[in-house]
C-alpha cells in the first residue's frame, strides 16, 4: 500500500519540500509539495528523480550498511557489529587525546547533515573533547558569505526572501549559474520577469552561462575582478547622484572612509582591469542604483576567492549606498549551495563559530554555551578551518580525523595534500551513507549513516526558513541517523575523559523521533533573545509548516524580511560599509601558466555524485568529464573537439578532452566540480593515481573567511599524445552496473586518461574511455572484456596484436531482430559514434555484423545519431528540437509553447528552458534589411 510522505529535497540551498511515495521498505516515487513555499510544488531534474536514487538495485549496490574496519591501510574492509566499531573509535580517540592533547583530533563534517546532526558533532568537539577542530565543507561554500553579512550588517542573517523576486525591478545575479545552481528558484525568477516586463536583470559572471541568458545586461568580468565591479559602480553613483545621503547618515556608518577608497575606481580603470566596456559600467550602476527596488543574488562566484569576503562586502556596500535593502523586493541575498548549510552556521558547525551565532573569539559567548551545555568552559584556541586541518593533518599534527557526510578525498582544493593527510593520519573515521566516495578508500572505520528518505531533523534554506526532513522508509541495513551515531560515541568517550559525571548528550537514541527532538528543543533554547530566535518554533509548529527564522517565543510566525526598520544588530544599530580594497587573484595568469581555470556546476549533477552519479539518466545533458575553452584559444592551440589535453597547475596535472564553446572567454577554461577520481582516473607521472579537476585548483584562502579561491587557478593546456585508445560500452544487469563501475576504479589507474561513467536512460549501462602510449597487456584487455560482458564464446571478436587492435561485440537476439548488447573497441576507436548509436538506440544490428569488427568502417547511412540530450524529463535531443523548430512560425514565444506541445520538453521541471529559450532565439529568421 502507498504512502505519502512530507519532506525536503536533499540537493541544493532552495531547500524544495518534496513529497515522499513508499511502499513498505521502498520508495517508490517523488513529486513537489505544492503546499511547500519553497517551490509550491516545482521541482528540477535532480529532485525529480530522488526515488530512482533510492531504489533497491541501487541501494544494495552503492550504500555503506553495516559497519567496516580495515586492520591494515590497502587492504579490504570486514564487516563489524556496532560495539566493535564503536568501541574501537572509541579507544583509539581517547588514546590520541590523552597522548597528544584535544587539538591532535578533528572533525570533518557536512552542510547536507541535519541541523540536529550538526548540533550534537558541535557539542561533541567543543564541550567534551575541548577542541574547536571542528569544520564542514560548507566552508568551502559558504563562510565568505558568513564573513561578508557580519562585516556589514552585523549578522549573519540573509535579509532577503524569494518572494522578492516578484517585487524587484531589477535583479543582479553575480557569480551565480542560477539556472543550473539553483534552478527553481531560477523558474521563479522567469516567471516573475514574465509578469513584469519591465523588470531588469543584470548579470555578472566570467563566464557566458544559461543564466547569463535571461540578461538586459551581461557583464563577462576578468575572474576575481568583482570588488573593482563593485567599486567602479560606487564611484559612478557617486557621481550622477545617485546615492541615498539621508538613508546613509541615518543607517550607516563609515561611508567617507569608502568614498576614499573608490574616489581611484574610475570607469576608465575599472573597465580596463575587468574587461568590459566602459558603457556597460555605467549602465550596469543606473540600473542598480535608480531601480524602485533591487534585489542581488550571489553565490560561489563571489564566495569561493581569497577576495571572497571583500567581494560579498563591497556588493552589499551598493545595497547600503542606495537604501535597497529592508523592504520587498531590494537587498542582498546570498544563495546557500546547499540543504544545511545554514543550519550549520546556525548550531556554530564552524571552527570560528558557537551555537546561535556566537563568535568563538568572544568571551561572553564562550561563557554563555558553556553554562548551556554545562561544562567548564569552552576551548578559546581557534580551530583548524577545513584547509588548515588538513594541511595540519599532513605535518602530523592532526592524528584523528573523523568524517562525516562528505567526500573530501573528491572536493577539497589541493588535493595531493588532502590525500597525503588521509594517508598520514593515524586515524580515519569515515561516517557516510555511499561506499563509493574516494574518501571511503582511506578509511580506517566506515559507518554506515541514514540518508534521504530515511532521516528524521531539519534543515534551513537560504531564506532562513527551516523545514522538516522526515523519514519514509526505515533505515535499511545496520545504518543509523547521524546524530544518533555521534551520541553513542559521546557517551563512550565520556566515561573514558569524564567518568562519574552526567552525561551531555541525554537523547534517546532508542526512540529517534524523541531524540531528535530533544536536541532540537537545546538548540532552540541557545537561540533565546539572539537575532536567530526560534524559541517560538516547535516541532508541532513545524509540522504543519516550514516556518522562517527569527521567530520568538509567542509569534505567530517568522520574520519574512529583515531590518525593515533600518536598524541593525551591531553596538550602534547601523550598519556599516566595508573599505576592503581590490586584490587580484592569489595565482595570476602568466607564461608558463596562460589560462584561468574555473569550476562549477552541472545542471543535472550534485556535489561528488554520490548520489546523482547512480543514475545514467542524468548524463544524458553532459555525458563524460572535459574542459571547455574558446574555440580561438583551440584553434591557435591545434586542438580539436574532442582531443585529449593536459590540464595542469603548479599542484598537479590530469588528462581530459577538450570542448570548445564562446561561453568560455579567451585565454579561460571551465571544468565541472563534479568530475573526481571516481570519474575521471588516469596516472601522474610518478604513477600515483590523479584526483580529478581539484588536483588543479588552489588552497590559498580568503584570509577573513579562510574559504579556498575554488573559482580560479593558472592553468596550461597542452595536447596530449596518446595515440592507443579505448571506447567500451554495455548493458548490463540492473543489479551489477554499479559493481562493475566500481570494479574499473582498479582498471582506470592503469592508464594515463581514462574515464568511467552510468549509461542508459531506462538501462542501466556502464561506458569506459581510456587512452595511452601503447596498447596495455592483454590481461587488462580481458578483464575489461570479462567486465563489460563481451568474453565469452558468443561474442564477435578481431584483435590484430601487432597494431595494438581488438574489437569484442556481443549481440543479442530480441525476436525477429539482433541487437548490440556490448562492445569493445581498441586501438582504433574512429567508428565509436555509430556504434555507440547502435546500441544506445537499441537499433537493428544484424546486418552490421562484419562491419562492426573492420576498424575505421564508415557510418552506415541507416544508423544516424539521436542527437545530444536536452531534456532530461522527456529525454528529448537536440536534434529533435531543431527539426521541430525548423517548421515553426511566429514569435519566439509562439515557437517556443509550439515545441512544447509537441516535443513535451521544458514542461515538467523547467531545468531545460534556459537551452530551449537560446535554441529558440536562434532559429529566429534575421531581420530584413532596409
Amino acid at each position: 500500500m502507498t504512502q505519502e510522505t512530507r519532506s525536503t529535497c536533499p540537493y541544493c540551498g532552495v531547500g524544495c519540500g518534496v513529497i515522499i511515495e513508499s511502499d513498505g521498505a521502498q520508495i517508490t516515487g517523488v513529486r513537489g509539495d505544492p503546499d511547500h513555499p519553497a517551490n509550491f510544488g516545482k521541482l528540477c531534474s535532480k529532485g525529480s528523480t530522488l526515488h530512482l536514487t533510492a531504489a533497491a538495485a541501487v541501494t544494495q549496490q552503492v550504500r555503506l550498511l553495516h559497519p567496516m574496519r580495515r586492520e591494515h591501510r590497502g587492504e579490504r574492509a570486514t564487516r563489524v557489529s556496532w560495539d566493535q566499531a564503536l568501541g574501537f573509535a572509541t579507544e583509539t580517540f581517547a588514546q590520541v587525546i590523552r597522548a597528544d592533547g584535544p587539538d591532535a583530533v578533528g572533525f570533518y563534517i557536512s552542510g547536507q547533515l541535519l541541523t540536529e546532526d550538526y548540533y550534537v558533532f558541535n557539542k561533541l568537539a567543543k564541550g567534551l573533547i575541548g577542541t574547536n577542530n571542528i569544520d564542514t565543507n560548507s566552508r568551502l561554500c559558504m563562510s565568505s558569505a558568513v564573513a561578508g553579512y557580519k562585516m556589514t550588517l552585523g549578522a549573519d542573517a540573509p535579509p532577503s526572501c524569494y518572494d522578492d523576486v516578484n517585487h524587484a525591478g531589477c535583479i543582479f545575479i553575480a557569480g551565480s549559474n542560477a539556472a543550473w545552481a539553483h534552478p527553481v528558484l531560477f523558474r521563479r525568477i522567469e516567471e516573475a520577469r514574465a509578469a513584469n516586463p519591465a523588470m531588469k536583470i543584470v548579470c555578472c559572471d566570467p563566464r557566458r552561462t544559461d543564466t547569463a541568458d535571461i540578461a538586459d545586461l551581461f557583464l563577462a568580468i576578468q575572474p576575481g575582478t568583482d570588488v573593482m565591479l563593485f567599486h567602479g559602480m560606487l564611484h559612478v553613483m557617486l557621481w550622477e547622484g545617485w546615492v541615498r545621503h539621508d538613508w546613509i547618515g541615518r543607517h550607516t556608518s563609515g561611508f567617507d572612509e569608502l568614498k576614499a577608497t573608490v574616489r581611484d575606481c574610475t570607469p576608465d580603470s575599472v573597465a580596463q582591469v575587468c574587461g568590459i566596456r566602459k558603457e556597460d559600467l555605467l549602465e550596469a550602476a543606473r540600473l542598480f542604483a535608480t531601480s524602485p527596488a533591487t534585489l542581488s543574488l550571489y553565490c560561489q562566484g563571489l564566495n569561493q576567492s581569497t577576495s571572497g569576503t571583500a567581494k560579498n562586502a563591497a556588493l552589499i556596500n551598493l545595497h547600503l549606498a542606495t537604501a535597497q535593502i529592508g523592504r520587498p523586493g531590494a537587498g542582498p541575498f546570498s544563495l546557500t549551495g546547499q540543504p544545511n548549510a545554514m543550519g550549520g552556521r546556525e548550531v556554530g558547525g564552524l571552527a570560528n563559530l558557537l551555537s546561535a551565532h556566537r563568535d568563538l573569539a568572544n568571551p561572553q559567548h564562550r561563557a554563555e554555551v558553556a553554562a548551556l551545555w554545562g561544562v567548564p568552559s569552552v576551548p578559546e584556541k581557534p580551530g583548524k578551518t577545513a584547509v588548515e586541518m588538513f594541511q595540519a593533518a599532513a605535518d602530523g599534527e592532526i592524528k584523528a580525523l573523523w568524517i562525516a557526510c562528505t567526500n573530501p578525498a573528491q572536493s577539497m582544493p589541493d588535493q595531493a595534500t588532502v590525500r597525503r593527510a588521509l594517508e598520514r593520519a593515524e586515524f580515519v573515521v569515515v561516517q557516510e551513507a555511499f561506499l563509493t566516495t574516494a574518501t571511503c578508500d582511506y578509511a580506517d572505520l566506515l559507518l554506515p549513516a541514514t540518508t534521504w528518505g530515511e532521516k528524521t531533523g531539519t534543515v534551513t534554506n537560504s531564506e532562513r526558513r527551516i523545514s522538516r526532513v522526515r523519514p519514509a522508509v526505515p533505515p535499511p541495513g545496520s545504518t543509523r541517523h547521524d546524530w544518533a551515531i555521534a551520541v553513542d560515541f559521546a557517551r563512550r568517550l565520556e566515561r573514558k575523559l569524564r567518568p562519574g559525571i552526567a552525561t551531555l548528550f541525554p537523547y534517546s537514541t532508542t526512540a529517534p523521533e524523541a531524540g531528535v527532538e530533544a536536541v532540537w528543543n537545546e538548540h532552540r533554547e541557545s537561540t533565546r533573545g539572539r537575532d536567530l530566535d526560534i524559541t517560538g518554533m516547535s516541532y508541532a509548529l513545524l509540522e504543519k509548516a516550514p516556518l522562517q527564522w527569527p521567530m520568538r517565543s509567542g509569534e505567530a510566525q517568522g520574520k519574512l524580511r529583515l531590518y525593515e526598520d533600518g536598524i541593525f544588530p551591531t553596538p550602534d544599530g547601523k550598519a556599516r560599509f566595508a573599505n576592503v580594497t581590490y586584490r587580484p587573484v592569489a595565482e595570476p595568469r602568466e607564461s608558463r601558466f596562460p589560462f584561468s581555470l574555473t569550476t562549477g556546476r552541472l545542471r543535472d549533477q550534485w556535489h561528488g555524485m554520490s548520489r546523482t552519479g547512480t543514475l545514467g539518466r542524468l548524463f544524458g545533458h553532459v555525458a563524460e568529464p572535459s574542459v571547455q575553452m574558446n574555440p580561438q584559444d583551440m584553434q591557435r592551440r591545434g586542438l580539436a573537439e574532442g582531443d585529449l589535453v593536459h590540464l595542469t597547475s603548479k599542484r598537479g596535472s590530469i588528462v581530459v578532452p577538450v570542448q570548445g564553446t564562446e561561453q568560455v572567454g579567451l585565454s579561460q577554461a571551465f571544468m565541472a566540480m563534479h568530475w573526481g577520481g571516481e570519474y575521471l582516473g588516469g596516472l601522474s607521472n610518478t604513477g600515483q593515481p590523479l584526483a580529478g579537476v581539484n588536483a588543479l585548483t588552489t588552497s590559498a584562502f580568503c584570509p577573513t573567511s579562510k574559504q579556498p579561491e575554488l573559482k580560479h587557478a593558472a592553468v596550461k593546456i597542452l595536447k596530449a599524445e596518446l595515440p592507443w585508445s579505448l571506447l567500451a560500452v554495455a548493458w548490463l544487469p540492473e543489479g551489477s552496473a554499479l559493481h562493475v563501475r566500481e570494479e574499473l576504479r582498479q582498471v582506470m589507474a592503469l592508464f594515463p586518461f581514462s574515464s568511467c561513467v552510468p549509461f542508459g536512460r531506462e538501462r542501466a549501462g556502464v561506458l569506459l574511455r581510456a587512452a595511452g602510449h601503447e596498447a596495455p597487456p592483454d590481461a587488462v584487455m580481458d578483464r575489461i572484456e570479462h567486465l563489460f560482458g563481451v568474453a565469452g564464446a558468443d561474442a564477435l571478436r578481431y584483435a590484430d596484436r601487432r597494431k595494438g587492435q581488438r574489437r569484442a561485440m556481443r549481440l543479442v537476439r530480441h525476436g525477429d531482430e539482433a541487437r548490440l548488447e556490448g562492445f569493445v573497441l581498441a586501438g582504433d576507436t574512429s567508428a565509436q559514434a555509430w556504434i555507440k548509436t547502435l546500441l544506445q538506440d537499441e537499433l537493428p544490428a544484424q546486418a552490421y555484423g562484419r562491419l562492426l569488427l573492420v576498424p575505421g568502417a564508415k557510418t552506415p547511412v541507416a544508423v544516424q545519431s539521436r542527437g545530444k540530450q536536452v531534456c532530461t524529463c522527456f529525454n528529448v535531443t537536440d536534434m529533435a528540437i531543431s527539426a521541430q523548430l525548423a517548421e515553426g512560425t511566429g514569435s519566439e514565444q509562439e515557437r517556443l509553447d509550439s515545441l512544447q506541445a509537441a516535443l513535451q520538453c521544458g514542461t515538467n521541471c523547467g531545468s531545460c528552458l534556459p537551452e530551449l529559450k537560446r535554441m529558440v532565439r536562434a532559429s529566429m529568421p534575421l531581420p530584413q534589411a532596409a
